[in-house]
């Protein structure tokens, strides 16, 4: 039998002493394969464009070797600035950088809009005094660069997480006003789960002669439960609202291929008396985050939104996903039903295709390797149209792909000698 590939552990990747020790009490021996590839590639300086989802250790993979090199920097303060589209992503990511950094003086802050008076003194007097690391709200961010009461000049790593989200949130503008605040000569690193052509052209705008790291996307988890009914578009409403009378399902997500269509299939919920909320960019940043503290809490059963939802929610208990309409893209299929099934839990996904997207749900099977099983339409809703994608529209998701055909393709504690001086 042959020998099994040997596994690089964080201390070859070099890493600061007193990052590794940090590493190692959070029981992290070996990176994940985004990190493998991306810090080195950090460490030496490079700019960096990266394609990888949310869940596979990629805020590490640009954390740690930034820690490792702002404690070898001439100036810390005010060294680095990561911007998310999300209050709520920027405070998962501050709240990693203070667990990494944990034996380090490295310190952070999270600035975002949506609060008081008081945050906003809180944000400032840690920009006035000089934070290392900023994680920000491009909006929040723009505010407090106008006020003139601070500047960027000596920033020397810029970090565009989730950078596909921020450009379908409308962000696009607020980055480049941002950047143009910035010294030239900065490490830039640009973190994408997915990479159409408008990420590619902001990359070759903001970012310098740049490394380019792409993971395959991952395969769906096999606890997840898929099915599909194919339906014509006067069935969806009905069969809905037939799903949702199921109660098994505590926690569900509803997903809608516009924003208008969010809008609509919520006024048509409350119409049946069915409590749900929309999700989408025109409501204000309070009103986004009431709705997801709610839904965390369980206050809220059925969250109805679009494909940014799909990469900024972070809840465990989602036991129902289902797409109301196919998504254009197979890789966002991925993204929208991995909100269930998460943290070894099962859960269920369902997909309604309409004759018009039979070649999004082909395209879909050719990704995950996999045909998602077919459920009956129930009597009472009429007959369902017959399965052909090679007649069928498909917008920019079919692109006239082949239907899937099967046979085809802890605690680790200071046990290291200590070293003189930090890994450089």
């Amino acid at each position: 039998m042959a020998d099994e590939p040997v596994r690089i552990t964080f201390d070859d990747l070099e890493l600061d002493y007193d990052l590794l020790d940090g590493l190692d009490v959070m029981g992290y021996k070996h990176p994940t394969p985004i990190q493998e590839k991306a810090i080195p590639v950090i460490l030496d300086g490079k700019d960096l464009i990266a394609c990888a989802q949310t869940g596979t250790g990629k805020t590490a993979a640009f954390v740690l070797p930034i820690i490792h090199r702002i404690l070898n920097a001439n100036h810390r303060h005010l060294n680095t600035l990561i911007l998310t589209p999300t209050r709520e992503l920027a405070q998962q990511i501050d709240q990693q950088v203070e667990g990494l950094s944990y034996y380090t003086s490295v310190n952070s802050i999270a600035i975002y809009g949506g609060g008081d008076g008081a945050l906003w003194e809180q944000q400032q007097k840690a920009l006035k005094t000089g934070a290392d690391i900023i994680i920000a709200t491009p909006g929040r961010l723009i505010s407090f660069l106008s006020s003139g009461n601070f500047k960027l000049d000596n920033l020397q790593h810029l970090v565009l997480d989730e950078a596909d989200r921020m450009l379908d949130m409308g962000f696009f503008d607020d980055i480049m006003r941002i950047v143009a605040m910035l010294p030239k000569k900065r490490q830039t690193l640009m973190f994408s789960a997915t990479m159409p052509s408008k990420i590619r052209q902001l990359a070759s705008t903001i970012l310098n002669e740049p490394e380019q790291i792409t993971l395959s996307i991952s395969k769906p988890a096999e606890k997840i439960n898929q099915q599909v009914y194919l339906v014509y578009d006067q069935q969806k409403e009905p069969l809905l609202k037939d799903i949702l009378a199921d109660q098994q399902y505590q926690a569900i997500l509803v997903f809608c291929s516009t924003k208008d269509k969010v809008k609509e299939l919520n006024h048509t919920l409350r119409k049946l008396h069915i409590p749900a909320k929309a999700f989408h960019s025109d409501l204000e940043q309070a009103e986004r985050e009431d709705i997801m503290r709610d839904f965390k809490a369980k206050k809220l059963r059925i969250l109805v939104g679009t494909d940014v939802l799909s990469r900024g929610i972070d809840v465990d208990g989602i036991d129902l996903v289902i797409n109301y309409d196919a998504p254009p893209d197979a890789e966002d299929y991925v993204h929208r039903i991995g909100r269930t099934a998460r943290a070894e839990r099962t859960g269920t996904a369902i997909t309604f295709v309409n004759e018009k997207d039979q070649r999004r749900l082909a395209s879909i099977e050719q990704l995950i390797e996999k045909e998602v099983p077919r459920v009956a339409l129930p009597e009472k809703f009429g007959p369902a149209p017959a399965y052909n994608p090679r007649t069928s529209g498909g917008g920019n998701g079919g692109g006239g792909k082949r239907p899937f055909r099967k046979g085809g393709k802890g605690a680790g504690g200071h046990n290291r000698p200590r070293q003189q001086g930090p890994r450089s």
